[in-house]
């Protein structure tokens, strides 16, 4: 079976993207997370009156932006960049910008790739497979203080010294080269939670994943340009998958409110240029967790600028 037509892309929180993104206005629109383009594809076909800009860092995604290309022609344009960069573009005032963070289904699914421990390949995990080192390449050259980082914070591993001495000790060795190797080897060192029914090595390849493409400093250099994108009303509709990008995004959106931002300050002491839509994370349905597992941990906020 070809590879490509074995990996099926399910996009979360579709209708709930859209009524937040306020669609239905019409106007121009950004998609900064492409991916396979599930969401694009979703908001062109039930919204006529929109033109839709994509970018995606991921060479992959190029093939999912031409079929868009040939069906919605001058609604859609494309550009393969990292979202940090949408500065670089020339894009129109902004009635809406998507973002769907973390990695995608067609990522995960890809062998290819080297993001799931459930396959013998070498380890990657670069969502541009051109640039940057693999994560292979971290776990073999990384200092104590980075695996610290990547491990301890980015991964959340409350077993995290464990972890990183494994690494330190295990340089050279192959089983720092092939996901499923390294994947048992942590399993092996490190006890089963049963409490959260993951693999042992979760968290560790979700810390190494974020490390090696810069996941969390991405999306903090890219939100502050992104928001000067937008016209008067627009809005910025954000998914995240885990604490330390929901974390970002609510932290950013509270402080164009005008939220204290710590104990220290005053609701005041900030000017408020936007509105938050989202009081509390909207979440997915129980129907589409039963539909799609990955979509369990799925947050959603919106913000309107003034």
């Amino acid at each position: 079976m070809n590879v490509e037509n074995a990996l099926v892309h399910r996009p979360i929180m579709l209708r709930e993207s859209a009524t937040y993104l306020n669609l239905q206005r019409g106007g121009n629109f950004l998609d900064c997370t492409f991916g396979g383009g599930g969401h694009s594809r979703y908001f062109l076909e039930n919204f006529q009156n929109i033109k839709l800009f994509a970018i995606d860092r991921d060479p992959g995604s190029e093939v999912h932006a031409r079929a868009l290309k040939e069906s919605f022609g001058e609604r859609f344009q494309f550009f393969r960049i990292t979202f940090s960069k949408i500065n670089a573009l020339s894009l129109p005032p902004l009635e809406g910008i998507f973002f769907d963070f973390g990695i995608s289904s067609l990522q995960l699914d890809d062998p290819r790739r080297g993001f799931s421990f459930r396959h013998h390949t070498q380890l990657d995990m670069r969502m541009d497979p051109f640039e940057g080192i693999s994560a292979r390449e971290f776990l073999e050259t990384a200092d104590r203080q980075q695996l610290e980082e990547a491990i301890r914070d980015f991964g959340e591993e409350r077993h995290w010294r464990k972890v990183v001495d494994l690494i330190m000790k295990n340089r050279g060795n192959d089983v720092l080269r092939y996901a499923d190797w390294f994947a048992e080897l942590v399993a092996t060192y490190l006890p089963k939670d049963f409490r959260e029914n993951i693999h042992p090595a979760t968290r560790t390849f979700q810390g190494l994943r974020i490390a090696v493409n810069r996941e969390l400093e991405e999306i903090q250099r890219t939100l502050p340009p992104a928001f000067d994108l937008l016209a008067a009303e627009g809005r910025l509709v954000a998914l995240s998958f885990h604490s330390l990008e929901d974390r970002i995004v609510k932290q950013f959106f509270n402080e164009k409110a005008g939220k204290a931002l710590n104990c220290h300050e005053k609701y005041n002491d900030r000017q408020s240029i936007a509105k938050i839509l989202t009081k509390k994370p909207i979440m997915p349905s129980e129907e589409e967790i039963l539909n799609n597992r990955r979509s369990r941990s799925t947050k959603l906020r919106a913000l309107e600028k003034f």
